[in-house]
């Protein structure tokens, strides 16, 4: 039995495990669960799984919880704020932190999962881009294990040999080479993106995510977090971490070796895949996630990414090349900028340049501590609004 603290337990990933928790009562059961601001879904699911604590990120909200929490019976003691999300994150009642909080938000309860040596089913890939030199060492000291919810490096701890620790020289692991689906907008021709709408850029052509992450992805964006995140994942360098565009999203990621062989891993796009090999691992469970026929299949394409009309990923490759706090800088321009064209602040091509603008303004440093990676943080975001502000 795993005793499991879901961190986001109202998003789509939040979803999706809970859906495979459903399916093996006897191996799983929730102590705590997090939501951003929807108490109601909160308090249901409080309902239902009966965890211990329950937490509220919105500090506002704390008395609202617990007085529906108490109107529909529900036991479990309410929190609220960015400290009660580190409190779940290192209750010693859990022994398993699903970390699905989208965005910089996470970071500090996915430090504090690490440093309590948790096992952390990672879904918050912002976590490792801003903060990868503190939370790596920070699990080597505490003893937690990392298992990567994105299909993508989920795919690639799948095809590397079992007690790969960061080391592919000793693997004979070439390069690791990451799939993206192309996102909505792969044909469309470049003179068509600027009037692209929110709406379009949200329809994602083969996975269900929420809109921040569809965004990124329409704009190879999440793709390029994803090398950064592969980067302190498997150790290893830009220059062996590639990216090609595979539509069907069928193949996940591959692992190519030194003698030649490529190993991929292959299913739906459905993230319970990810989810159920992370919360069983080292065993293989049922995850609700239909077989794939590959005769229906019938064909696999792969091509390039056009970096010329998605300059979004170069940006990440930019940014992982300079090190330090560019990363951070990365996602805090690029988390404004698609807030803004969300909004419709900005047009779809205005997200890279926003980005750009913010890279050139905040110089990289060496990463000292979590208070510095918050501080750079704020300054990014606060230069990816002037930069809106400038080509309003």
């Amino acid at each position: 039995m795993r005793h499991v603290a879901i961190l986001g337990a109202t998003g789509s990933i939040g979803a999706s495990t809970l859906d495979v928790v459903r399916r093996h009562p006897d191996r799983f059961r929730v102590v705590s669960l997090s939501a951003h601001r929807d108490i109601d879904r909160l308090a249901a699911l409080a309902a239902e799984f009966r965890p211990a604590r329950v937490a509220i990120a919105d500090p506002s909200l704390l008395d609202a919880l617990a007085a529906r929490l108490r109107a529909i019976g529900a036991t479990a003691e309410a929190l609220a704020g960015a400290t009660a999300l580190e409190t779940l994150a290192a209750d010693p009642a859990a022994d398993t932190v699903v970390a699905a909080i989208v965005g910089a938000a996470g970071l500090g309860s996915t430090l504090a999962a690490a440093r309590a040596g948790k096992r952390i089913l990672l879904a918050n890939k912002e976590a490792v881009v801003l903060a990868g030199a503190l939370l790596m060492p920070a699990l080597a000291a505490s003893g937690g294990e990392l298992l990567p919810v994105d299909s993508e490096h989920n795919a690639i701890f799948q095809c590397l040999p079992r007690g790969y620790a960061g080391d592919p020289g000793r693997h004979g692991v070439e390069r690791v080479i990451l799939t993206a689906s192309g996102g909505p907008f792969r044909s469309l021709p470049a003179a068509a993106l600027a009037r692209v709408t929110p709406e379009a850029a949200c329809a994602h052509p083969n996975w269900r995510m929420g809109r921040k992450i569809s965004v990124d992805s329409a704009t190879l964006m999440n793709k390029g977090l994803e090398v950064i995140e592969a980067h302190w994942l498997f150790g290893l360098p830009a220059g062996r971490i590639e990216v090609v565009v595979h539509p069907q999203s069928v193949v996940h990621s591959l692992v190519a070796y030194r003698d030649g062989s490529v190993l991929a891993q292959l299913g739906q796009p459905d993230m319970r895949t990810a989810i159920a090999f992370g919360l069983g691992w080292p065993d293989r469970i049922e995850a609700g996630v239909a077989a794939l026929d590959l005769a229906a299949l019938a064909r696999l394409d792969f091509e390039p990414p056009d970096r010329t009309r998605f300059p979004a990923l170069d940006l990440a490759y930019q940014a992982l090349e300079a090190g330090g706090t560019a990363p951070g800088v990365l996602n805090a321009a690029n988390e404004v900028a698609v807030e803004a064209f969300l909004n419709a602040r900005i047009g779809f091509t205005g997200i890279p340049t926003v980005v750009r603008d913010t890279l050139a303004a905040i110089p990289a440093e060496p990463v000292r501590d979590l208070d510095q990676l918050l501080a750079v943080d704020r300054a990014a975001r606060a230069a990816a609004l002037r930069s809106i502000a400038e080509r309003a």
